[in-house]
């Protein structure tokens, strides 16, 4: 049997108000539990001395007897001190999740399928390059052809 401290949540719709058990790890979050230790209202401010309350004595008996409290108990328990010991209760660490900010499998699927599509229109725009000097040319021509026709219709209404 593992044994978890951890919170039941109580109170009610948008309201939320939490005991702090001692229970069993299979058993749901707010079923039976084996003793209650410490409660705590998340609505109070963080200043509050009633937003957390634990038993530090018990839950210091409940770890030595082997339960493991969870990651926000455990936050908790790190700023609680038992009387005549100078350490916290248990020594919290920040949870260390090295793939929480990578993305998943079907993201890193899009990224690629984009960056095909990045190289096939670079190479689609480098491509037409060659091929516009050859559309220029008749422009060329036809441009200069037209002030050839231009000049001799001036000259015709001068004579005149």
């Amino acid at each position: 049997m593992s044994l978890k401290i951890r919170l039941a949540r109580g109170g009610s719709k948008k309201r939320p108000f939490y005991s702090v058990v001692v229970a069993d790890s299979r058993s749901p979050r707010d079923g039976r539990f084996i003793e209650k230790i410490g409660t705590y209202d998340p609505r109070l401010p963080k200043d509050s001395e009633n937003r957390v309350k634990i038993d530090g004595q018990k839950a210091t008996d409940w770890i030595a007897k082997g339960a493991r409290p969870t990651d926000r108990v455990a936050r908790f328990l790190s700023q609680i001190t038992v009387e005549g010991a100078s350490a916290p209760i248990w020594a919290w660490e920040h949870g260390n999740n090295p793939k929480k900010g990578e993305p998943g499998a079907k993201a890193k699927e899009r990224a690629e399928e984009r960056a095909e599509k990045a190289k096939a229109a670079e190479e689609a725009a480098k491509a037409p390059a060659p091929e516009a000097p050859a559309e220029e040319a008749p422009a060329e021509e036809a441009a200069a052809e037209a002030p050839a026709e231009e000049a001799p219709a001036e000259e015709t209404p001068a004579s005149e």
